[in-house]
């Protein structure tokens, strides 16, 4: 663990993120595009490391808001994706910014216009297609309207056009593809009302790590894949793990949370750890102070069942999760002493080798996905690159 002032820190495996994107170039058919999303603070991973160190591998990067891009330019000029909603007026500086815009309405596109014309910039933009994700997009039924539109604004190109996975990554775990099928159709449907308004030559997604794997692996039906969770070493599902993965195709962990141990103390029997008196000993124990919580990150479901990492060993959470600690059971550790390093997400070594806590663990205690475990983790703390 780096030498730094903070308690807690993220680590960054250059290694292991050049080692999975890799993986999928290899994957992809050869010339297909690849964009890397670093929206949500790179899924946590920190959106500035995560650039510097893919900015060579990918084509664009994606990300999701106007901070985000005034983010992206301090440290690179790589063609980007705003695929988030930009206000009225906000799109005067994305623009200016330089990036490839998502359009939600035909007044947001009316402002575009007049705010490129006025710039005197000629604003590219990807349309989104709403392909039966019921959510962002135009329906296939308003994409008339929409092109006819769009053939009057003379600082607007149209450069592509792009639809949303919704269950892809399930469906290739439980063999059903009626949706997946039932969605690629009517994207297939916005394509061709496209080029019969005479926009052709399109950039064509539709996408992510699970469309990769599931739908054009080898194939590549479309220019460009939109690269998400699996760079960071995290599979979509599952059941897309278990299909996929194999000697040649193992992704790996890029991130790493760890802290150390503030205090250490033995608790006589019968007595309360924490707010609430959730937990109470039954036995004479040692705990350990770790000084992370839910304001790092740390989510408070974690109380009383999430485990963390001591000289490579399992140590129970005991007690609430507070805002900026919790503390864990020490009692079955021979030798532990204050500061000793304490892994939150991560591997560790230990006398019976290296253990493991992963964001799937995680997620599988809290019923939620691994994606929203690491993107939680507080842009706060400091991320280091190893």
């Amino acid at each position: 663990m780096p030498d730094i002032s903070s308690l807690s820190c993220v680590e960054i495996s250059k290694k292991n993120l050049i080692h999975n994107i890799t993986l999928f170039r290899n994957l992809a058919k050869k010339g297909t595009k690849f964009s890397v999303a670093i929206k949500g603070n790179a899924y946590g991973h920190g959106e500035i490391q995560v650039t510097k160190i893919l900015e060579k591998h990918v084509d664009y990067f994606q990300i999701n808001s106007l901070a985000e891009l005034e983010l992206l330019r301090k440290a690179s000029r790589k063609r980007a994706f705003l695929f988030g909603y930009v206000q009225k007026s906000a799109l005067s500086e994305a623009v200016k910014l330089g990036c490839i815009l998502a359009i939600f309405s035909m007044e947001q596109l009316k402002a575009l216009d007049k705010t490129a014309r006025k710039l005197k910039i000629k604003q590219e933009i990807h349309i989104p297609v709403d392909a039966h994700l019921g959510r962002e997009g135009f329906l296939l039924n308003d994409l008339p309207k929409l092109f006819k539109e769009l053939k009057k604004y003379k600082y607007i190109k149209v450069s592509g056009i792009y639809a949303h996975f919704a269950n892809i990554e399930d469906a290739a775990s439980a063999g059903d593809f009626t949706h997946a099928k039932k969605q690629i159709d009517e994207y297939e449907k916005a394509v061709k009302v496209a080029h019969e308004f005479g926009f052709v030559n399109l950039d064509t997604h539709i996408s992510a790590t699970s469309g990769l794997l599931a739908y054009e692996k080898k194939v590549g039906v479309h220019p460009i894949i939109r690269l998400g969770i699996g760079v960071y070493g995290m599979w979509p599902s599952l059941g897309l793990r278990d299909t996929n993965e194999n000697s040649k195709f193992k992704l790996e962990p890029v991130l790493s949370w760890k802290t150390r141990i503030a205090q250490i103390k033995t608790l006589a029997k019968g007595s309360t750890i924490g707010y609430g008196l959730t937990f109470k000993t039954k036995k004479k124990t040692k705990i350990a102070i770790i000084p992370v919580g839910y304001a790092d990150g740390l989510d408070r479901g974690l109380s009383n069942k999430g485990k963390v990492l001591i000289g490579g060993t399992y140590c129970k959470i005991l007690g609430r999760v507070s805002m900026n600690m919790f503390v864990v059971d020490i009692n079955h550790l021979e030798r532990v002493l204050v500061e000793d390093e304490v892994v939150i997400l991560g591997s560790q070594a230990g006398k019976r080798g290296r253990s493991i806590v992963t964001a799937e663990d995680m997620a599988s205690l809290l019923d939620t996905i691994n994606y929203e475990i690491t993107a939680r983790i507080s842009p706060l703390l400091p991320r280091i690159v190893s």
